[in-house]
């Protein structure tokens, strides 16, 4: 876990790419979701974002689909700033 100064710092590019691999699914749809989003926003990750994203890959992939998808929102234990900020970046 980093600090939380470093939050805001850059992703590496060896975190980036373990991320990625992290971030495969089993489901397609959560593929097209994330592939999207590294698409637009990998160059500019931050170390508090990837920690988002880890977070949010701990979901099982329906559960996943359905935040995506807007059929729900995350339970009060995931629903940090960084999770919900990273949440509206999939989204869109």
């Amino acid at each position: 876990m980093q600090a939380t100064d470093n939050l805001d710092q850059p992703l590496g590019v060896r975190a980036l790419s373990k991320l990625k691999w992290r971030c495969r699914r089993g489901l397609l749809e959560n593929d097209l979701f994330i592939a999207r989003f590294f698409e637009r926003h990998e160059s500019s990750l931050t170390v508090g974002q990837a920690q988002a994203m880890e977070a949010l890959m701990d979901l099982s992939d329906h559960d996943l689909l359905d935040l995506l998808l807007r059929r729900k929102e995350p339970e009060p234990a995931l629903a940090g700033p960084d999770v919900v900020d990273l949440l509206h970046l999939l989204r869109v």
